[in-house]
């Protein structure tokens, strides 16, 4: 009953649970869709850069990449936690690893030229719970740019 008055009042209670033996690529794809979300729309330059990632970072074929990116979005919508995902990706990313976490979350929130301070305070979050330092992610992030052929201030 305690569980019913909390998700009236607090919504969602139930935290997700990543096995130990859950492939950290969808923990990574889950961080990656609520990044593209947080600012209130998906931009479809966002999604293809997810699904970019994936073949690129983790070597996935179109048609798993894009499977990959909806069971991603199916865990993300039952939950507004992000900590089960970044304790999974940290636990089994090296430091170079996690910081190429950032830099794809990044490329993710870059893809469609503007920046919002939603996506800007989410990667600060993330960076944290991975251990990436400040300079690491602004270096990260200038990759991002650079590789999505971006000069300049974005906003």
């Amino acid at each position: 009953m305690l569980e019913t008055f909390k998700s009236l009042f607090f919504g969602e209670t139930e935290t997700p649970r990543l096995r130990p033996d859950d492939d950290v690529r969808l923990a990574a794809t889950v961080l990656m869709v609520e990044a593209a979300s947080v600012d209130g729309t998906v931009d479809p330059a966002e999604e293809n850069r997810i699904a970019l990632l994936l073949r690129d970072r983790f070597g996935l074929s179109e048609r798993d990449a894009r499977a990959m990116q909806e069971k991603a979005r199916a865990l993300q919508e039952k939950t507004s936690q992000i900590y089960p995902f970044t304790r999974h990706v940290a636990e089994h990313f090296d430091a170079d690893r996690r910081i190429e976490m950032i830099e794809m979350l990044w490329e993710v929130v870059l893809a469609d030229g503007h920046l919002h301070d939603y996506e800007a305070s989410l990667i600060r979050r993330v960076a944290g719970l991975l251990y990436v330092s400040d300079q690491d992610s602004g270096t990260a992030r200038r990759r991002a740019l650079s590789r999505l052929g971006l000069t300049g201030p974005v906003a």
